[in-house]
């Protein structure tokens, strides 16, 4: 420390002094110093260099070496080297100061190139030689390395093919390595890492693409390789395999082999395995060996898939007070998230703000939300599985879990739990139980009272109760108006009003509040269609089908609107559509049918009408167009059967007993027509065309009956006219008093009149059939009823078939026809909303 000298504040620049200039030194002036030039010209600096050696030296005569680069001889007789001689045509420095190859003057004939530019440029490098072996095998590893990566990669972006064959190029291409390092005797430098990584991904490969066999026989080869350090592990993945196939002995064998193998610093590791082992004894029914495989997770590393799948076993195997251990474990298991309110900024810092929106939903934010959702998730699933198990009732269970929630880190999700136990009131059918359990929360939080009320409005539209659905879905919208099922169920309760253009809006809000939001989509495609607003309705059911692609509501209104719109072809597109969805749906068939038949396509609509009739064969709109399809082609012995049917469906409507008659007539069997007609006028006997035809048929078979019939006939005839003479009387006073009522009178006339024939519109044109040929211009056009008068007695009966009653259908299904709608159709628009399920689907987000 003696020779450390420290600068004083008062002292000098330290690095004084370091760019001071001592002339003495200066050698690029020296053409410019006379003394020097003198010295130069005089003898002293041309004499001639001595050629003495030393005697006994090694030196001899021999050149030394100079900085200069060349060989000089000694200089003097002292063997001094010479300072001023000149060598190759440049002069050596005198002093040692200057750098050696740079002088101020030029030599004769040289230049001054101290940096050997004047030679040219440098030759080029020697090309790699790509021939030799250790270039080859350099380049065959690395082709390896490329093969393997994007083997991965492919795997990564789901071309699991693709990353197979990569895979499998990759092995060949190692092999041929390790042949050719073989061949050049170099096989103590083959790579293991290299074999190990291309074996490795091979096997991963296979299993991938569920060539489970393979991928057993790879790993087998890394397992069995002694050189593979840490191969045991992959014992897992081989238990994975044996997993995967449902052997899950076997899976639990590798499982405890690849254990033994993993010492006890790999902790997480063995935590994992152990899982896997616990889940294959849970697979197997063994519930008790899973029990001690979890509870040794929770007791060293709790987590929440392992306390809940603890929760499962205890259940299965109906331990109650374990159950209760086991579900206070789960909840008090750390998650190891921050907490939301580091993503509050505390202060108005725009610094501080910028940070936080930066991080708010950053990967690490959404991941501590999932991870937290998939907490909640088994808490909630949980709770609901043991509720029923560990206390008397249900309540008491679900009290006994919402007690436990509330004092742990999951608080909110006791209210969640409260609102699942009125639900469960509901699955059991205790409404009452339900809504009190719901009005319980009108006095929490908003969050809460929004789905209490809004699962409230459901109830009491399901009820019919629309007045108290009104009045809870004003609540739940004041409690959260961000509530999309909120809004839905006040548009509802406003379409049952009929204020659509209102319910539209609401609607319209819950889309804006949640775009993915079907029901709102549904019903506002409704409400579209309610105003006559077509176009904007197939808008909306459009953009439904793009998010719900097999959802067979929706096909529907799309083929119902297409046929509104006057478009068959795609409406029949749709409902083509629909059927591969629900293939066993008779009202579709039949509207297809119908669709198909309005076309004029008499075949397909058969096809599709007796697909309907299979499915559901009490359908009397189906029965009725099959039985006029086979009269219409002739085929009278066929349709009996399906008015026979009708008649057990309708026993009270004669309709269908005169229409058998008529087919067993129309088909020569007289005998057993007259039979059905006795048999009717038994049942029906005021009917004014059975009594008719029998005395049509007693006549032309020669009967005794035929007087008895007459009479009857006349006396029925007699009675109706009476009966219509008093009706047009009525009608005529109506008329008089109150001309403003004459429509409506007119409508009940209508209504009398129809009630008093009783004839179903298909069946009035099949008894007309046979004016077809002058009574029809166009195709599909209807005759009205008209009664004939009855037939001569000696008039024969076949010449008669012109003016049969029932002589053939003409197109039972043409454009003016106004048929009943479908009961598909009827059942959408009875159910006109896509109501709030109860569950989940009406809680928040």
């Amino acid at each position: 420390m003696e020779n450390v000298h420290l600068a004083a504040e008062d002292e000098d620049d330290l690095y004084s002094g370091y760019n001071d200039y001592n002339p003495t030194f200066d050698s690029e002036e020296l053409d410019n110093d006379v003394g020097f030039q003198q010295a130069v010209r005089t003898s002293h600096g041309r004499r001639p260099p001595m050629t003495a050696k030393f005697p006994g030296t090694a030196l001899g005569g021999r050149p030394i070496g100079t900085s200069f680069g060349s060989r000089m001889p000694m200089g003097s007789s002292m063997g001094r080297p010479t300072t001023g001689a000149v060598q190759d045509g440049a002069a050596r420095p005198m002093t040692a100061v200057r750098a050696a190859g740079y002088s101020s003057s030029l030599a004769r004939g040289s230049t001054f190139d101290p940096l050997g530019q004047s030679r040219g440029p440098a030759p080029p490098l020697e090309a790699k030689n790509e021939d030799t072996p250790e270039e080859k095998i350099k380049i065959l590893e690395k082709k390896v390395n490329d093969l393997i990566e994007e083997s991965c990669l492919a795997q990564g972006n789901g071309d699991l093919q693709l990353a197979l064959e990569k895979a499998k190029e990759a092995g060949r291409k190692e092999r041929a390595l390790v042949r050719q390092r073989e061949q050049t005797g170099t096989a103590d430098h083959i790579t293991l890492d290299l074999t190990y990584s291309v074996l490795f991904n091979l096997a991963n490969q296979y299993a991938n693409n569920d060539m489970n066999t393979e991928a057993l026989n790879t790993y087998q080869v890394i397992v069995k390789n002694k050189m593979f350090n840490n191969a045991g592990r992959l014992k897992v993945n081989m238990g994975n395999i044996y997993f995967k196939q449902k052997n899950y002995p076997k899976a639990i064998k590798f499982y405890r082999m690849a254990l033994d193998q993993i010492s006890n610093a790999h902790t997480e590791m063995r935590i994992k395995i152990m899982q896997n082992i616990g889940v294959s004894f849970i697979r197997m029914g063994q519930y008790s060996d899973a029990i001690t495989s979890f509870d040794h997770i929770m007791s060293e590393s709790p987590n929440i898939k392992t306390g809940f799948n603890l929760i499962l076993c205890y259940y299965a195997i109906g331990d109650r007070e374990r159950m209760k251990k086991s579900f206070q474990k789960l909840i008090c298991v750390l998650l190891g998230i921050d907490e939301e309110d580091k993503y509050i900024s505390p202060n108005d810092d725009p610094h501080t703000n910028l940070l936080i929106e930066a991080i708010k939903n950053d990967q690490l934010h959404q991941m501590e939300r999932e991870r937290k959702a998939l907490a909640e998730k088994y808490i909630m699933t949980s709770a609901k599985l043991i509720a029923p198990a560990i206390e008397s009732t249900f309540a008491a269970g679900f009290d006994w879990c919402v007690d436990m929630v509330k004092s742990s880190q999951y608080v909110e999700l006791a209210n969640d739990l409260e609102i699942n136990k009125a639900i469960t009131y509901l699955r059991q059918k205790e409404f009452n139980q339900a809504v009190e359990t719901l009005k319980t929360f009108e006095k929490k939080d908003s969050r809460v009272k929004s789905a209490a009320a809004t699962n409230l409005s459901f109830l009491y539209f399901l009820e019919k109760d629309y007045d108290q659905a009104d009045r809870y879905a004003d609540l739940a919208m004041n409690a959260d108006r961000y509530n999309p099922a909120a809004l839905i169920n006040k548009g509802n309760t406003v379409f049952v009003k009929e204020d659509y253009e209102k319910a539209a809006e609401f609607y319209k809000e819950a889309l804006r509040n949640d775009s993915s939001c079907t029901e709102a989509l549904y019903n506002l495609g409704l409400t579209y269609k309610r105003l006559g607003r077509l176009e904007e309705a197939l808008d909306c059911f459009l953009k439904l089908h793009a998010i719900l692609r097999n959802s067979a509501q929706v096909m529907y209104q799309l083929a119902n609107l297409y046929e509104m719109l006057e478009d068959p072809h795609q409406a029949i597109e749709w409902l083509m559509q629909l059927i591969t969805v629900t293939p066993t749906d008779p009202h579709v068939l039949a509207k297809l049918g119908e669709l198909y038949d309005n076309e004029g396509d008499k075949s397909q609509a058969f096809q599709y009408y007796y697909e309907s009739f299979r499915y559901f064969p009490s359908n009397i709109e189906v029965i009725e167009w099959l039985g006029a399809y086979y009269i219409d082609t002739q085929f009278c012995e066929k349709a009996i059967q399906y008015f026979e049917r009708a008649t057990l469906i309708q026993p009270n409507n004669v309709v269908w007993q005169l229409m058998v008659a008529s087919c067993y007539r129309r088909s020569g069997n007289y005998q057993k027509a007259l039979e059905t007609y006795k048999d009717i006028h038994r049942k029906f006997p005021e009917n004014v065309e059975c009594l008719r035809f029998l005395v049509r048929l007693c006549t032309d078979m020669g009967l005794k009956e035929v007087q008895d019939y007459a009479t009857k006939l006349k006396k029925v005839e007699k009675m109706k006219e009476i009966r219509e003479q008093r009706v047009k009387s009525g009608r005529e006073s109506s008329a008089r008093g109150r001309r403003e009522g004459s429509a409506s009178s007119d409508v009940n006339i209508r209504a009398v009149s129809h009630s008093e024939t009783n004839h179903s519109p298909a069946l009035e044109r099949a008894r007309d059939s046979g004016q077809s040929s002058h009574g029809t211009s166009a195709k599909g056009e209807r005759l009205s009823v008209k009664l004939r008068s009855l037939p001569g007695s000696n008039e024969p009966y076949e010449a008669s078939s012109q003016r049969d009653l029932d002589a053939s259908y003409v197109d039972p299904l043409g454009p003016q026809m106004e048929r009943p709608k479908t009961a598909a159709k009827k059942r959408t628009e009875e159910d006109e909303f896509a109501d709030e399920e109860l569950g989940d689907d009406l809680l928040p987000e």
